[in-house]
This record gives structure tokens, sequence and C-alpha cells, in this order.
């Protein structure tokens, strides 16, 4: 059985926090405001990877108000995912939404570790990047977002 999943997260931009996007550290000197790393690519995804098999979304598994979820790496909630899914993912779709900065020579590096992750091809990850020409609190540097659309493989 074939399902689809769609995801997405925002995130406040701090001075003096790590930009997190893919599990990759980027150079900024703004990084997501989380109770977790922040990292807005990977909570799209996990909400996607659940979505698409009705198992809630993020919070229901991550709590911010947990002391277990504290800091805690997004890749780590990932792979928990995954293994609790039991699903393959077949194709990720996904865009990241930010005005600074700009993200091209980094997304090589953004989706050969979702692949790795996600032990999948790096054929099929997919990861844009957008600016909002100035809009909204993207646009004016105050906030990072992320959709994600997944294939899975094997959901009942």
């Amino acid at each position: 059985m074939m399902r689809v999943g769609i995801g997405n997260d925002i995130h406040r931009l701090e001075k003096g926090r790590k930009l997190i996007i893919g599990g990759v550290i980027i150079p900024s000197d703004k990084g997501e405001e989380a109770h977790s790393d922040g990292d807005v690519l990977i909570h799209a995804i996990i909400d996607a990877v659940l979505g698409a098999t009705a198992m809630g979304d993020i919070g229901t598994l991550f709590p911010d108000d947990e002391v277990f979820t504290e800091n805690m790496d997004s890749t780590i909630m990932l792979r928990e995912v995954l293994q609790k899914t039991k699903c393959r993912i077949v194709n990720l779709d996904s865009t990241v939404h930010i005005e600074a900065p700009k993200l091209r020579s980094h997304i090589d590096a953004i989706r050969d570790n979702l692949s790795k992750i996600m032990n999948i091809p790096v054929s099929a990850v997919s990861v844009k990047a957008k600016t909002a020409e100035g809009l909204g609190p993207v646009g004016e540097g105050l906030a990072i977002a992320s959709d994600a659309v997944i294939l899975l493989e094997g959901a009942s």
C-alpha cells in the first residue's frame, strides 16, 4: 500500500542559535528558536511521515514541554519515527522558506544527509529553497519555514 503525507513547520529565527536544516549546520548569525534543535525541514518531514501513517504529529511523540526533547537532535526524532512506522520512503519533495542565508551551496549536503537518514537514494530526495521576496515574517528575516511531501510504501 502507498500513502502520501504532507508536513510543514515554522520557527522564529534568533541571534546566537545554530541554523540547522536537514541535519546540516548552515553558517548564519541566526538560528531556529525552539525547544529541540529546531530543524524545520526535518520537523516537516516527520509530520509528513506521521500524517501518511495517521499517527498524529511531531508534538504527539515529542512534546515541547518535556525535558527529554529539550535541545534534542531532530535527526534522532526522524530515525525514531521511521522505526515506529516501519514504512519505506519512496521519495521526498520539500521546500525551505528563508530569506537569508542563501541555501543553494548547501542543498547537496542537505540532500545527501537526508538520504542517509531515510535510507533512500539521493535521487529520491528533493530539497528546494525559496525566499519570501521580503514579505511576511520569513521575508523580514524573522522566521524560517518548511514544507514536505512524502510517499511511503508499506503503510497500512
